[in-house]
């Protein structure tokens, strides 16, 4: 069974998740965006052991303590989809607009695209690619738990920015009506920011997608 835990990091309170298998305890991190000590910490409690680094998209505050954390455990970092790449190059660019420490620029261990499957102990997530925040943003799906992780694709209540380079309203919308909201109803999504909500309630609340502004 897949089991996780939210942690906030950086001052823009992004959702970090530990996520672990409960039978091999083996754990990954879903985009570590700082405070690498306290994530460390967290795993270290649980008795985890760190066996992945997991990037929805390329922005500072999702990946900014992946190259720190691989550095002091060796763990290889995987995603998110090469599409955002440039992002990554731009990390001391993004620390210095943000005012965060300076991040020095990484390439991932290995890139994420539509239908990969990444297993972590006995459980399995699917990757789907939701671009339109970022060019290469994807999402990942545990099909046992109806449990999804879409970084800053949707929010309860809202949807990701658009006003980034590279970022597209369209096709932002389109990946949430097309891929993430046909998987169902009844999943439950953690977001990049804020609280948890279902696909289902999305679907006829959100007013970014009731009353879309194309």
């Amino acid at each position: 069974m897949l089991k996780f835990e939210i942690i906030p990091v950086t001052p823009f309170a992004q959702n970090c998740s530990l996520i672990w298998c409960d039978e091999t305890r083996q754990a990954a991190l879903i985009d570590p965006g700082g405070e690498a000590d306290k994530l460390l910490a967290a795993i270290a409690r649980r008795e985890l052991v760190l066996s992945k680094i997991l990037l929805t998209h390329g922005h500072l505050d999702h990946v900014g303590a992946a190259n720190q954390l691989r550095e002091q455990t060796g763990v290889r970092i995987t995603g998110p989809h090469q599409e955002d790449a440039f992002w990554l190059d731009m990390l001391p660019k993004q620390s210095q607009m943000f005012g965060f420490p300076h991040t020095p620029a990484f390439t991932p261990d290995a890139w994420l695209a539509q239908g990969d499957k990444v297993m972590l102990g006995n459980c399995e997530l699917e990757v789907y690619f939701c671009p339109g925040h970022t060019p290469g943003h994807v999402i990942l799906l545990s099909q046992a738990e109806r449990l999804a992780w879409v970084g800053d694709v949707l929010f309860a209540g809202g949807i990701g920015r658009t006003d980034f380079p590279r970022g597209d309203h369209a096709t932002l919308i389109r990946s949430i009506t097309e891929t993430l909201l046909p998987l169902g109803d009844d999943i439950v999504f953690i977001p990049g920011h804020g609280p948890s909500s279902t696909f289902g309630h999305e679907r006829v609340s959100n007013p970014y997608l009731t009353q879309p502004i194309w």
